[in-house]
């Protein structure tokens, strides 16, 4: 059985980089990372994964990139797999758009930019253990 996923959203590849670096400290070669730059290539991974049977266990998503916004996003991955816990991550995202995902998408965590690499860490085996 394939070791499960966990997929990172950003429109800038340093933060990409960034948690990259963060999560291989932190779970090792526990998981599978993915690594998308926009939410139609996060989606084309999601199809990806989902065909060869890989379990999709969180989503860390930016709100302000180009094309579809962070919410609407993970409001379009809620309503297809409930069960992916969803982490936003942002500097840019305004109230109401938090407000959207935490109602319309089941959001489990909203974390600003700059983040503390301990909150983000946390938050993800937090969310883990309530699978």
């Amino acid at each position: 059985m394939p070791k499960p996923a966990i997929l990172c959203v950003d429109d800038e590849v340093v933060v990409l980089e960034s948690l990259e670096i963060e999560l291989r400290k932190a779970f090792t070669d526990a998981y599978i990372y993915e690594f998308a730059e926009s939410a139609d290539e996060a989606l084309e991974i999601i199809e990806e994964l989902t065909e060869d049977k890989i379990n999709i266990l969180v989503i860390v998503s930016d709100w302000l990139m180009p094309g579809m916004k962070g919410d609407e996003f993970l409001t379009t991955i809620h309503k297809n797999y409930p069960h992916i816990i969803t982490v936003l991550l942002t500097g840019q995202a305004d109230r109401e758009a938090v407000e959207r995902a935490r109602s319309q998408a089941n959001l489990y965590a909203y974390l600003q930019k700059p983040w503390q690499s301990e909150e983000l860490i946390e938050t993800i085996k937090s969310g883990l253990s309530r699978l």
